[in-house]
Order: C-alpha cells, then structure tokens, then sequence
C-alpha cells in the first residue's frame, strides 16, 4: 500500500450524465484500426498514439472533418480512451467479467477489487469492448494520493518481510526508518537459478513435467502465476495430465483460506495467482483446524455455528435455545476431529519434510522483486525445509519489455523450445530489467507526490472551511469575508485602470444589481477617484442590506442558510474545479515542447485557477445570500368531517406541552421554543424559499431547513 499502490491516487466520485452511446460507437471504430498502421503502442509507458492514417480513419467513421476541432474534443478524449481499452487492458490479467460486470484484478494480490472503478472513462471504454452494460461515468468529487493520505496522521507504522529494498523511499517519503529483524528461525530454502526458454509453449511444458515428477513423488507444489489468463491456462494443461491440482485466482477467491491452508498437504498441487498479501501461512502436513471445520460441515452441521461469539449477531446467552444446542453439538464434534487432525497433520507434515519441503514454482518474473521474494517466501517457513525457481521465457512481459539485451542474445542461438537456458548473464540481465522497472515505478511515485502538493495546499485550505462549517462555527465573521472578497473582486474587474476616467463604473453599478438590490447610481460613484473609497462605499451599502436581511430572516434562521449555502457553494465549485485541474494535468506535459518546466508550470496555473475558483465562491455566496426571502406558505387544512380522537389523543398532545413548558422553566430550553414543541392546530408556517428555479431536487434546499429541495420549496414548483 504504501509503496506499490501509492502510483494511483485514491478518488471519491459521483454519477455524471450518460454517454454510452460514445463509449460503445468508438468501441466498434478502434475495434477496425490496426496497430502500428493507425496507432503505435508503448506498453512500457502504457502510451497509445494515434497516427494521422488512424485519425483519418476514425473521422470518416464518425462523419466530421476535423477531430481536433476544439468544439470535438471530448471526442478525442473518447478515441484514446477506447484504444487504450483495447491495447492496454486485458481480460483475466487486468480484469475478469464476472456476473456482467467488469471487475478490477489487482496486480499485486490477484484479488478482485470490489467496487473499485478505472477512472477517466476507461472502465466505460472496457465494458464497451466487452459489450455489457455501460455504469455511469464518474465525476471526481474529491481525491488525495496514498501518500499524503498516510501523512496525515501522527504516526505511521507497518510490518513487512520486503521492505529492506524500499527503505529510501520509506524514509523520503514517510519519514519511516526500516529496521531488520532477523528471523525466528534459519532460513535453510533451496534457491534455484532461473531457467529461462525461447518460448512459453517450451516453458509450460517443463513446468508441467516439474510439477508431475514432484507431485507424484508426494512433495507439495505451489505454482505462482501472474494472471487469471495463465494460471487457468496451465490448470487446462495439469487437466490433460490428470494431475489433480487446485486454482487460486480472482473467481475462486472466495475459497481461498480453504485452498491455501491445505497447499502443504502430500501430493498438493496449488496454481495461484500473485500470492503477496494473501496473508495466510501454508502449514506442511496440512492445517488441522480447517480440515476439522471442513469435515464438521461435511456432517451436516450449519456452518453458522461454527462463527466465533464476536461474530454472532447478538450476544450468545441472548441467542435462542435450538441455536445454542446445535452450537455446542458441532463445537464438541469439532474438538473430537480436531485432536484427529492434529496427529495425522503432524505425522504427514514430516513426511514432506523429508520430501524437501514445500516446492515454489515461478511462471514469470513480476516487475518488482518484492512480489517474486513473497512467493518465495511461502516455502522455508520457521525453519522448514523447502524449494523455489522459476521458469522464463522471451515470451514473459518483463523480458519482451525490459530485458532486449538478454532477448537477442538467446535469440542469436539455435535451442529448441523446451530447452533451457541457464546463464549468469541473463539472469543479470533480468534483474536489470527489474531494477529499471522498480526506478520507472519510483519515479512515477515521486511525480505523483510532486503534482499533488499543489493539490494538497488547495485541498487544506477548503477542507479547513468545510471543517469550521460543520463544527458549528459563528458563520457571520466567513460570510463578510466573502461579502468583501465579492465586491473586492467587482471592483478589480471594472476598476482596472490607474486612470478613475477610465474605469467601467456603468457595468459595475449593472453588475452590483445582481448581486444585491441597492441603490447604488453612477453619480455617487463618480465622486471618488481612488478605487478603496468605491469599496468602502460599496461595502457599507452591502452591509447595510445583510443586515436588513438578517433582521427579516432572524439571526438563527440567517446562521442556518449562512450554513447550508457555503457548503453547497464551496462543495459544487470544489467538484468543478478538480474536474479542471484534470483536464489541466492531462496536457501539462506538453508545456515541454515549449522549453517550459511542466511542473512550474503547473504550480501557476493551478494557483490562479483556485484564486478563481475562491472569488467565484465568495461570489456565489453572496448572490444567494442575499435572494433569500421569507413567505408564509399554509398547510393543508385537515378533514375533519369522520375524524375520531380518543381521550389518549388529547392526553398525549397536552402531556407533550407540558413537557416542553417544564423544561422552560427550567431553564432548559427558551419559553419560545416550549410553545413551538406544543402540538396545534393547523396554522401558517415561517419558511423560507429561495428564487433559484434551476436548484436540483435532490440538492439541500437553500432555505438551510436541512430538507431536500423536492422535499421542501422545491414541493411547490
């Protein structure tokens, strides 16, 4: 999480309006382009780049003259994600479909990320390819990178077997020192060399003699791959050979304690995907308690029971009788078979000892060591005996990418297919390439941090103010605040000049309308030629109307709108703006052709825009702050003509009454306020209502009820 994870920021989002109509024509017009005649493809930097025959291609498809066009630039967007859907995305590595649905496989675990969803329209742009049904595209509402995220708090810690190769990151990043700790137990794991073959047919088909010759011999094997693609490839392959085996991938994850607490029994054979993380230890001989569980299950008893008492929906003693029965009568079943399992685990655990141990078995090198020495790690456990190595081949991602040197060096000699290479130089030559990848990676990570910096400063600054909003602050000191950065504002908009003949005092006056009834004119305004004594003015006369309108409004009910309206404002201009500085980010890079430094670059701009984005807050606010009005709006009268009320009725209403005029007496609450919570007939209520036609009907109404809109001045639309 903090290292590998850290590349891709964490973003809450919300639903935008559909467009799966784009998603799904793009779909078929890419689906026709051939790679490196309409688009090249760097895989290393994950980069699709449409060239001008493909361009041409994709504006006949769609019947315009110029994609470029700056009206058709969401089209463009639509193009690369589509080709980036096509090229860079692939079922079972990168996702599964499963249910109709595209769902995420984490690179480092192999598990499904529920919920998770590709950003920037791509996750729109691989359902297309894959033809199910389009979700919602998502509007970024709030985002922070993993690493400032962690940085807020006050302390930070973690427990890692592979965090010595990170430790400069660690303490550049976090500040966190690493520490060794040396094992409990010698490590005594045979590690092999690698053995590397021209192709991956070869390299399978010696991976599968390996794993016959162990599993028939009774050594356990755990055979680790890097996606659902290869490791349900090879379980087709152990099938041929009726070698009896087990796959841990995204679509059995649900089985996977089951699956991996058993991968050291005798004969095992376990295919899994990336196993770092999985957090489970592979006990030789077997695990006695998940065996005993299992077979308890297997009698017939509800595996409800078997939870433990936390898990319970309600304190045991509170469960009912048949419930507590039927626990105790697995329990003590479960006591018998584990005392079983715990002899014959034993024994059978140092039979595999004797067999070597646990064999780990690689499919391919990943990209980061880390995950290569966790698979590793799975095997020699507290002293145990045990085996890896791993199989390669020029067919390996890593090496097609990375590793070109290696590559034309085996190439330039005439092996067969199935077999293998054994030599420094090339297993050098990939733990280069893993380096390289590890520094590309950092790399990225560094600029990640760096771009949000800017964003965090902004994102401090409003989340303080939404902060102060929420804990209940007085609001009034913040909204004069904004009362005189508006008319700050104004009056540098229309006061540019040094020279007052100069300056637009006839659009300042129209503009200052629509912000505020007043009577502000030209003629008072052409009095003063020093842009402070125009604000002065103004401001008085702003203040002057504020108050007037918290006396009609009544300082409770104009702290609560003060309230509502702020966050609505900062939160709508906060969603915009980060969907701005996207758009910003995603072309800042090109700045470089134009011998400029991205960065400061985006330093710049990014401070100006939120300069924009605070003045059009303050702006907005009091725009609607100073709309609000007061109308009395009357409930429906009862029918009355078949109505029943009991003496308890009556009783209930006065009981109430008398409640809330006691607690005035004491003090507890405002006489007023006692009178209010006393039932009445129907009688005409205070609300306020606000002039706003366009406010959505599930946004807070801006009369600062805290109701929907829909729910209250919205009802009357």
């Amino acid at each position: 999480i903090l290292i590998d994870e850290a590349r891709t920021p964490l973003i809450i989002s919300g639903r935008v309006a559909d467009a799966a109509k784009l998603y799904y024509r793009f779909a078929s017009i890419v689906r026709s382009l051939k790679r490196d005649v309409d688009y090249e493809v760097e895989e290393d930097k994950r980069v699709v780049v449409p060239l001008e025959a493909g361009i041409e291609r994709v504006e006949q498809a769609l019947g315009i003259e110029n994609l470029y066009d700056e009206v058709q630039q969401n089209l463009v967007h639509q193009m690369q994600v589509a080709l980036k859907a096509k090229e860079l995305y692939k079922r079972d590595k990168d996702y599964i479909i499963q249910n109709g649905e595209v769902k995420i496989v984490d690179e480092f675990t192999g598990r499904v990320l529920e919920g998770r969803r590709w950003s920037e329209g791509i996750h729109q742009a691989v359902e297309a390819k894959e033809g199910v049904k389009i979700k919602e595209e998502n509007q970024t509402l709030a985002t922070i990178t993993l690493q400032n995220y962690f940085r807020m708090y006050d302390k930070l810690a973690g427990m890692t077997g592979t965090a010595q190769t990170e430790a400069a990151e660690l303490a550049n990043t976090y500040e966190l020192q690493v520490v060794p700790i040396p094992t409990n137990k010698p490590v005594i794991r045979t590690d092999q060399p690698d053995l590397i073959y021209k192709g991956e047919v070869g390299k399978f088909g010696s991976v599968v003699d390996d794993i016959a010759e162990r599993a028939e011999r009774g050594q356990p094997v755990l055979v680790g791959t890097i996606s659902v693609e290869k490791s349900e490839y090879l379980s087709r392959q152990l099938t041929k050979r009726g070698i009896p085996h087990e796959v841990l991938n995204a679509k059995q994850h649900t089985r996977e304690a089951q699956i991996v607490a058993q991968a050291g029994r005798l004969h095992a054979v376990t295919v899994s995907t990336n196993m770092a993380g999985r957090g489970v230890d592979i006990l030789l001989g077997g695990n006695p308690e998940g065996l005993a569980r299992h077979e308890v299950i297997k009698e017939g008893h509800d595996p409800a029971v078997l939870v433990d008492d936390f898990a319970l929906p309600m304190p045991l003693d509170q469960m009912p009788d048949e419930f507590k029965e039927a626990r105790a009568a697995a329990l003590a079943r479960y006591d018998e078979l584990l005392k079983e399992f715990k002899a014959s685990c034993k024994a059978e655990g140092d039979k595999v000892r004797e067999l070597g141990g646990l064999y780990v078995l690689g499919t391919e090198r990943h990209e980061s060591r880390r995950i290569d020495n966790q698979l590793r790690g799975r095997s020699g456990r507290q002293g145990d005996p045990g085996e890896s190595r791993f199989y390669l081949s020029l067919d390996d991602e890593l090496m097609r990418l990375f590793a070109t040197g290696a590559l034309s060096w085996v190439m330039s000699r005439a092996l067969p297919d199935d077999e293998a290479i054994e030599a420094k130089m090339v297993t050098k030559a990939i733990e280069r390439a893993q380096t390289t990848v590890e520094q590309r990676n950092a790399e990225i990570r560094k600029n990640v941090l760096k771009y949000d910096e800017v964003m965090n400063e902004q994102r401090k600054v409003i989340y303080a103010r939404r902060d102060q909003i929420l804990e209940g602050a007085d609001l009034k000191v913040a909204a004069m605040e904004y009362l005189s950065d508006a008319v700050d504002s104004l009056i540098d908009t229309h006061c540019v000049s040094e020279a007052a003949d100069e300056w637009d005092l006839d659009g300042l006056v129209k503009e200052l309308k629509t912000f505020w009834p007043n009577e502000l004119t030209m003629e008072q305004l052409e009095k003063f030629d020093d842009a402070d004594d125009i604000y002065d003015l103004v401001m008085e006369n702003a203040k002057a109307y504020y108050e007037q309108r918290e006396t009609e409004l009544t300082p409770v009910v104009m702290r609560d709108v003060e309230r509502q309206v702020m966050l609505r404002i900062i939160d709508q201009r906060w969603r915009e703006h980060l969907e701005e500085m996207d758009y910003l980010q995603e072309g800042i890079n090109l700045r470089a052709m134009g011998q400029k430094d991205p960065l400061t670059e985006w330093q710049r701009e990014g401070y100006e825009m939120f300069g924009a984005m605070m003045k059009g807050i303050a702006q907005d606010f009091v725009k609607y702050v100073m709309h609000v009005q007061v109308v009395r709006r009357e409930e429906p009268k009862p029918v009355v003509q078949n109505l029943q009320l009991s003496s308890s009725d009556f009783v209930q209403a006065d009981g109430i009454a008398a409640a809330a005029r006691a607690a005035a007496a004491a003090g507890e609450i405002p006489a007023e306020a006692a009178e209010a919570k006393a039932p009445a007939p129907a009688k005409q209520q205070t609300v306020v209502k606000d002039e706003w036609s366009k406010t959505p009907r599930n946004a807070p109404c801006p009369c600062g009820s805290g109701k929907k809109f829909k729910m209250c001045h919205g009802a009357t639309q």
